[in-house]
């Protein structure tokens, strides 16, 4: 039964329905699931991005991406991916901004740097049960820049990317044909013991991260592509990155 499949069952006595593998299927595809009511995947996996997107939008994916996705980094693993930065677009605004955000951990590009080598690294986040996603770009003149941010699976969307200072962007994900497409919903700060959701006006606009397989490169590795842009209602593009990447 492939990964995809509709099929489903009751599990125990919750209730919750599951799929022929086991899977949790969300009952609600227009509620984001509280991934704490859910049991543990068998096997080997990680099946918080495929509750995300539901079963039907799952098998629309390519199997690189699903096992991309379904990769469980726990007690000490990391998944590696490594490849180039083809482009890197800066505005003004954007290159104030991006300085700006220093402080919070610099989670942009702080260069229009092109062709410069780069490295993702995902590991597991104990303390939130989350993913920690490392970026390292390389640079023609200068040292390497690294962005980390933790990709929580909370809040009111199911998914948020959190940096520094309690900084945090709700997200919403879709499944395409070629790949997931990550769209900021809204931005928030946690502090004070609670969530607060922040003003459209306060943030930088629109923020889309586009996750494209391209196949096969000529030593057999699964290759996909990074787009990250961020687009203001007034300003316009502030930034556009576009690079490529290889399974290591």
């Amino acid at each position: 039964m492939g990964w995809g499949s509709e099929r489903a069952v009751v599990l125990g006595e919750a209730g919750a329905m599951v799929d022929a593998e086991g899977v949790p299927i969300h009952p609600r595809p227009d509620r984001h699931p509280c991934f704490a009511r859910f049991p543990e995947a068998p096997g080997p996996r990680d099946i918080r991005f495929r509750i995300l997107v539901g079963s039907a939008g799952w098998s629309r994916l390519p199997e690189a991406v699903r096992l991309r996705f379904s990769k469980r980094t726990r007690g000490g693993q990391v998944a590696l991916y490594r490849g180039k930065v083809i482009e890197t677009r800066l505005s003004r605004a954007g290159w104030w901004l991006a300085q700006l955000l220093r402080p919070l951990g610099t989670p942009l590009p702080l260069r229009q740097e092109s062709g410069v080598p780069a490295m993702v690294c995902v590991s597991e986040d104990e303390r939130s049960g989350g993913q920690i996603w490392s970026r390292l770009y390389g640079s023609h003149d200068r040292l390497p820049q690294v962005i980390h941010s933790v990709k929580s699976f909370a809040g009111p969307t199911g998914l948020e990317e959190r940096i520094g200072w309690g900084i945090a962007m709700a997200l919403t994900v879709e499944a395409r044909a070629d790949g997931l497409v990550f769209s900021s919903d809204h931005y928030a700060w946690y502090g004070f013991g609670r969530r607060w959701r922040l003003p459209a006006w306060a943030t930088p606009g629109q923020t889309v991260v586009t996750h494209r397989d391209m196949g096969q490169d000529s030593e057999g590795r699964g290759c996909f592509a990074f787009d990250l842009e961020v687009r203001h209602p007034l300003l316009g593009e502030l930034l556009h990155q576009h690079a490529v990447f290889a399974d290591q």
